[in-house]
């Protein structure tokens, strides 16, 4: 049972628990020199894997994992070079260790740049290589060492101050590359675009910037912004992963949309309704009233385009944006887009794909992606399909 446990929550991220520095000493070999909390790795298992944790040379400054029992060690050898030393080199390697089972990948940074850290502290004040010839020296580093063991734990964070020099260490989460971004999707910004400066975009993100605004697609944008549209797509891709934007569906009055069961949150979570009532309102100084916004979005389903919801309830009287009903309810899951795909069936009539267009209509892609592929609109792919008897189509 414990080893199905340790296999479910395998490479997940899990706490630091132990930091220590090892050199190479020109007569003992590799040794610990210091490390918190003290005797976390013992003499026994550093000398099964000190040959890479002070490797040859052809390693040296390389980012190297060693996973050993139920521990995982990460460290950054170092090699200065100078005939001051015994052998004319300084060896040291600085070593985070966590669990065997959680991910060491989010600390290779925070590794490196503490590893390059102390090797500033040693040029300057042979800070590493004179700390065991004193006990105040110990003493030193083992307090660095412990501050960065605690705060990284638990702020994620750390700054270390020392003498001219200082470094400021971040644990940065890590996520998976977000899917590639395809033309017709629609980013929209979840995080407040003015809250970040100038300088903090490339030259090509701050031109495509002004026209991202809920509604235009990636081809759009590329064609208003002047970009090559490649250039967007990675642009935008670079947003998704930061938390900048998110991709929904083009907003058309043909489209189709059916409430989620998160629809019911919308009558419980008084916040999210005050933030749905603010999203939606045409007008700040009058919002509209809750009831026609939940009335709204209960009448979505199935069959229902937005431009039959609108007929029927004429969102402008009651002060209700729908192009804005609709974004919200696709951010905050309350509503789903209900796509359409056309799928080309030959053996209904015995025949064979007459032109290129048939090859797109296979059942994967959507009226989205085929109308930003061909430069038409929904009505013309609607008409298209509709003189051809061998073309179903499939909503979901």
């Amino acid at each position: 049972m414990e080893e199905d446990t340790d296999f479910r929550r395998y490479n997940q991220e899990g706490a630091l628990r132990c930091i220590f520095l090892c050199e190479f000493h020109p007569i003992a070999g590799p040794k610990i020199t210091c490390q918190v909390p003290e005797n976390y790795i013992s003499k026994e298992i550093f000398d099964a894997v000190s040959v890479y944790i002070i490797p040859k040379a052809q390693l040296q400054r390389s980012t190297l994992t060693v996973t050993l029992y139920e521990s995982k060690i990460l460290g950054f050898p170092v090699r200065i070079d100078n005939k001051k030393y015994a052998r004319n080199a300084f060896y040291f390697n600085l070593c985070f260790v966590c669990d065997a089972w959680a991910r060491s990948v989010q600390y290779e940074t925070v590794v490196k740049k503490l590893a390059d850290y102390l090797m500033t502290m040693e040029l300057e004040t042979h800070f590493l290589s004179k700390q065991n010839q004193t006990l105040s020296g110990k003493a030193r580093l083992s307090t660095m060492l412990k501050q960065v063991l605690y705060d990284l734990n638990t702020y994620r964070i750390c700054t270390l101050i020392g003498g001219r020099t200082a470094t400021h260490l971040k644990v940065a989460p890590v996520s998976q590359d977000p899917e590639p971004v395809q033309d017709h999707q629609v980013p929209v910004f979840i995080e407040d675009p003015s809250t970040f400066h100038k300088e903090q975009w490339d030259l090509t993100t701050y031109q495509i910037l002004p026209y991202i605004d809920g509604f235009n697609h990636v081809a759009r944008i590329a064609a208003e912004a002047d970009v090559e549209n490649n250039l967007v797509k990675a642009c935008i891709q670079n947003l998704v992963y930061y938390g900048v934007v998110t991709l929904i569906p083009i907003f058309q009055y043909s489209n189709v949309y059916a409430v989620t069961p998160k629809i019911r949150s919308l009558i419980t979570d008084k916040n999210l309704q005050d933030r749905c009532i603010q999203y939606v309102a045409k007008s700040i100084r009058q919002p509209p009233a809750f009831r026609d916004i939940f009335r709204m979005y209960s009448n979505m389903t199935y069959g229902t385009t937005v431009r039959d919801l609108c007929i029927r309830l004429n969102p402008h009287p009651l002060r209700i944006n729908e192009r804005k009903l609709v974004q919200f309810g696709v951010l905050e899951g309350l509503i789903r887009r209900i796509q359409k795909y056309p799928v080309f069936l030959p053996e209904l009539n015995h025949v064979t794909a007459r032109n290129s267009s048939h090859q797109s209509f296979n059942g994967s892609s959507s009226f989205d992606e085929i109308c930003c592929t061909q430069g038409i609109s929904s009505q013309q792919l609607e008409d298209e399909l509709e003189k051809d008897p061998n073309i179903i189509v499939i909503c979901k």
